[in-house]
C-alpha cells in the first residue's frame, strides 16, 4: 500500500471576494507541479460563493463534474434547458461530454458553500447530460452511502459518470472504524476529510486533510472524532 498525505494547509487558497476556493489540485491562477491531479480526479475545489454571486455562463467539454452543496443553495442553467436549484444533501452531476455551457449562482442572502470535482471521462464526445438526486444523511451514518458509480454498473443508488469511479459518503461517530474495499483492481482512493479527525495506516487526518492510496486492496478508517468523510476511488492511469 502506498499513501500521500494532502495537508489541508498545502491547498491553494484564492480570494476574489465573491468567492473564495481552496484548490487541492492546480486550478486556474494556482499551479504547483505536485499536485496536478490523482489519477482520474483533476479537481476538487472547496468552495465559498458570496450572496447572489457565481459563475457566469461559461463552456466545458469531456469532463465529468460533480457538485455537492454543503451549506446555502446553487442555482445551475445549462444549454440544454435546465434551471435548477440544488441544496445539501443533493448531488448534481454534468456530463460536458461534447460541450455545454452553463451558470452557477448563490441566488440566496447568505454565502454558499460546496465542493466542486471534476473527473475526466473514459468516452469522449458524449451528448451532455444533467442529473441531480437527494441522498438521506441517515442513509451514511456508520457505513459507506454510494453517491457516484460507472455508468457500466446497474445496480446501486449512485449517479453514474462516464469513468470506472466511485464516491461515497460517510458520517463516522467517534470511535468508530470502517472498512473500504477496493472497487476495481488497478484505482486509487482519496479519502477526504470533510470535518472531523480519523486515522488512516498510522496518518492522523483533520478537517479538509486528505490522502490519497494506491496499490491496496483494503484499508480501514478509525474515527478520533465525530467525522464525515468524501472518498473517491478512481482509475489511475490516463
Amino acid at each position: 500500500m502506498q499513501t500521500i498525505l494532502h495537508k489541508a494547509s498545502q491547498r491553494g487558497f484564492v480570494n476574489h471576494g465573491w468567492l473564495k476556493a481552496a484548490h487541492s489540485f492546480s486550478f486556474g491562477s494556482w499551479y504547483n507541479a505536485e499536485k496536478i491531479r490523482f489519477g482520474m480526479l483533476r479537481v476538487l475545489n472547496d468552495d465559498e460563493i458570496a450572496p447572489h454571486q457565481g459563475f457566469s455562463e461559461h463552456p466545458h467539454d469531456n469532463m465529468e463534474i460533480i457538485t455537492l452543496v454543503q451549506e446555502g443553495a446553487l442555482k445551475h442553467k445549462d444549454s440544454m434547458g435546465n434551471e435548477i436549484i440544488m441544496h445539501p444533501n443533493e448531488v448534481q452531476v454534468m456530463s460536458a461530454g461534447s460541450g455545454i455551457l452553463h451558470s452557477e449562482i448563490n441566488p440566496s442572502a447568505s454565502i454558499t458553500k460546496l465542493f466542486q470535482i471534476w473527473v475526466f471521462p473514459n468516452k469522449k464526445n458524449v451528448t451532455p447530460r444533467y442529473e441531480q438526486k437527494i441522498f438521506l444523511p441517515e442513509n451514511r451514518k456508520n457505513k459507506w452511502q454510494e453517491i457516484i458509480k460507472p455508468y457500466t454498473q446497474n445496480d446501486g443508488d449512485g449517479i453514474f459518470i462516464y469513468q470506472e469511479a466511485w464516491f461515497y459518503l460517510c458520517d463516522l461517530e467517534e470511535n468508530q472504524s470502517i472498512t473500504y474495499t477496493q472497487k476495481k483492481a488497478g484505482n486509487g482512493a482519496f479519502v477526504f476529510v470533510i470535518n472531523g479527525e480519523i486515522e488512516i495506516q498510522s496518518n492522523t487526518l483533520q478537517t479538509r486533510d486528505a490522502i490519497g492510496i494506491t496499490d491496496f486492496s483494503e484499508f480501514t478508517i478509525c474515527s478520533t472524532s465525530k467525522s464525515s468523510l468524501l472518498l473517491i476511488e478512481v482509475p489511475m492511469n490516463l
